[in-house]
């Protein structure tokens, strides 16, 4: 496992180098490194590795949520209320609804197991998006009107709803029925939403009241804290059967807790998370790349291409849908739809799903995913780089400076 590990290290930076020398991502060269040494590769990475990939790439979501909660201010979302609520599932649903229509026009499946597919691939990845609007937000890029902030909210909670839908959709076709409150506006997702906020800030508020009281050195208090992340994520895995909680929601509003009650502290713990993100980073997108299996990509060829440009399509209408009625310009809201393209993780966490549960489309579904991946990772990630300073505000003058960053 050492060796797999240096090798990982080692092959992300060089690839991570030669991309942003081309004018590329960084995150694509660390994708491409996991393809070419996973298991449909080179198969260099050993199965021990392999064998905790998912628990891995999830530690590595929770160090960036963490870290974008503690970047969070609560009055900025105040200005982008209804647009952060309505990203959070007006847009999958217009991608869900796509795929679910256009699907059995490419492929020889049925309208449920078109669904099915949606429900993989609706999700935008929060481990692509929340990075990029951090790196924003810190060279000043679109603060006036907190539009990194509002994407960040959105991609929160964009999982949750997916997957819950995912989730019915799989239990429709193993003949289970379809539970309404999964998806109903009393359902599952707001009641997740509520008490994955309430946790979070509850902890938030505990853990800012320790940091208060007991003098701990700032690395003390980052492993405290990203232990309560974990304790977080684990409680929704061991309330699932009787009670709803967003994990991933609860790690963000502990973040933003901690910078509302204390902003001193919670700067300096996202000090100490963002070096904490760049051995996570490498670890997080490797091992999402160990799980394309190019060769399915290579079998779906057009028809695949098509659907998931199509759904793409619609789900930029579903982006612009939500910013109605809002302040934000033409160039802004364009800027919003290409930051809403990336798909990563929650393509690779379920995409073969439906393949082990002896689906008859499932490597269909699967291939999508991975076709999903291969083109909207790098898409997303390269056309927010490529067009932030166009289509963003530039980041205003502080005592006769620019923030802006290098």
């Amino acid at each position: 496992m050492l060796f797999s590990i240096a090798l990982i290290i080692l092959c992300c930076l060089i690839l991570s180098g030669v991309m942003q020398r081309c004018k590329l991502p960084g995150l694509v060269g660390m994708l491409l490194t996991g393809i070419i040494l996973g298991p449909h590769g080179l198969n260099l990475i050993a199965p021990e590795l392999l064998a905790i990939s998912a628990e891995l790439r999830q530690i590595a979501l929770i160090i960036i949520l963490t870290r974008a909660g503690l970047a969070l201010d609560i009055n900025d979302l105040k200005k982008v209320g209804r647009s952060a609520i309505l990203l959070c599932f007006v847009p999958a649903t217009f991608e869900i609804a796509a795929t679910t229509i256009f699907a059995p026009l490419f492929f020889p499946i049925s309208r449920l197991e078109a669904a099915i597919m949606g429900g993989v691939l609706g999700a935008v990845s929060p481990a692509v998006v929340v990075p990029k609007m951090l790196k924003l937000m810190e060279r000043g890029y679109g603060k006036d009107k907190s539009i990194p902030q509002l994407i960040m909210a959105g991609a929160a909670v964009d999982d949750i709803y997916v997957i819950v839908l995912f989730t019915s959709f799989l239990s429709m076709y193993g003949g289970k029925g379809f539970n309404f409150f999964d998806i109903a506006v009393l359902g599952r997702v707001p009641l997740a939403i509520i008490t994955g906020l309430g946790a979070g800030i509850l902890l938030g508020l505990v853990l800012v009241k320790v940091f208060q009281s007991i003098h701990l050195r700032d690395t003390v208090k980052t492993l405290v804290l990203l232990s309560a992340a974990f304790l977080l994520v684990s409680l929704e895995q061991a309330l699932k059967q009787h009670l709803p909680l967003s994990g991933l929601l609860a790690v963000m509003a502990l973040g933003a807790t901690i910078v509302k009650r204390s902003e001193v502290l919670a700067k300096r713990l996202s000090g100490k998370y963002s070096k904490l993100w760049v051995g996570a980073e490498l670890l997080l997108f490797t091992l999402v790349g160990a799980t394309v299996d190019t060769s399915y990509a290579v079998k779906a060829g057009l028809a695949a291409l098509a659907l998931i440009c199509l759904a793409l399509l619609i789900r930029v209408c579903g982006v612009y849908v939500c910013l109605i009625k809002t302040p934000l310009t033409l160039k802004e809201r364009l800027f919003c739809a290409i930051a809403y393209l990336p798909k990563a993780t929650v393509q690779a966490a379920i995409g073969g799903i439906p393949l082990a549960q002896g689906i008859p489309a499932g490597a269909t579904i699967l291939t999508v995913a991975v076709l999903a991946i291969l083109i909207t990772a790098p898409l997303g990630a390269l056309g927010v780089d490529a067009t932030y300073k166009r289509l963003l505000s530039p980041p205003q003058p502080v005592n006769g400076w620019f923030l802006d960053l290098p």
